[in-house]
């Protein structure tokens, strides 16, 4: 879990992330403003399936970055003031933390900006069937996952997330991770089993763990097109200041326009790329 501070404008939490939050935050509102237009045929007065913004580890909605001690906005806010700014709000936003002290910080950090939301304090894979419950099957949704781990991002969620027929995700995969705890993971089989059922089929335990991590990437590609959903080409690779890689950036859409704005835009400061 992150460290915790102050931010000394409200008194509320803020999580502390590394410099490179601001380049994935940046990647968040570009897509945000980029889709806008698609965005507004779902919303009155052209339509009324509703546009909705779900975030399930929404964190407090402020960060301090652990290099300079900037204040910065979370993806909460990011994704808020960006839909705001570009003239075509979300219908509704889904905001979860299984931290209740970070949920009631984003409560008054969303009501301070004049916004409501629904707000959650659960896990990420129970707050994920009442959010699908509570959207309109027939709108344009987009959901932001980003957890600390894998463990914390079952299959599930994205199951249940892609049954909805319009549903783009950015999600986070912590390559960290994945690269620290290879072994462990591979040996007990837990946590690879929720993240991608049937990864024992994608790999050669003998092969080098670079190989091993990009065929367990593979596999989980596979296990999302195959839910009729599609990643878009090219997954960014985020790296730390030293090139300690950090996190896989991954967009999916079951439409070729959402994969085209992505492909368009995701290019914010271009370090690596997986495929």
């Amino acid at each position: 879990m992150p460290k915790r501070e102050v931010d000394p404008d409200d008194g509320l939490q803020v999580d502390v992330v590394g410099p490179w939050a601001t380049e994935k935050h940046e990647r968040l509102r570009k897509y945000i403003d980029a889709y806008r237009s698609a965005r507004a045929m779902f919303l009155p007065p052209k339509g009324t399936g509703g546009a909705a913004y779900i975030d399930l580890f929404s964190g407090p909605g402020r960060s301090m970055r652990d290099d300079t001690g900037q204040i910065i906005d979370g993806s909460p806010l990011v994704a808020y003031r960006e839909a705001l700014r570009s003239g075509t709000r979300f219908s509704d936003s889904h905001f979860n933390d299984i931290d209740l002290t970070n949920v009631d910080a984003l409560k008054k950090r969303i009501a301070g900006l004049g916004g409501s939301a629904n707000f959650y304090n659960e896990g990420a894979e129970t707050a994920v069937d009442r959010v699908v419950y509570a959207l309109n099957p027939a709108g344009l949704h987009f959901a932001f996952l980003d957890p600390y781990n894998l463990e914390n991002l079952p299959f599930s969620i994205i199951e249940k997330l892609a049954r909805l027929p319009r549903m783009d995700m950015l999600i986070h995969v912590s390559v960290f991770d994945l690269q620290r705890n290879l072994r462990r993971y591979l040996q007990d089989g837990r946590i690879l089993d929720a993240f991608m059922p049937g990864w024992q089929s994608a790999i050669d335990p003998h092969r080098s763990d670079h190989a091993i991590r990009t065929d367990l990437l593979h596999h989980w590609l596979g296990l999302i097109r195959a839910l009729g959903t599609t990643p878009a080409d090219g997954i960014e690779l985020v790296s730390a200041t030293r090139g300690q890689r950090l996190y896989w950036l991954v967009f999916v859409s079951a439409h070729a326009l959402g994969r085209k704005l992505w492909n368009d835009i995701r290019n914010v400061n271009v370090q690596d790329r997986l495929l």
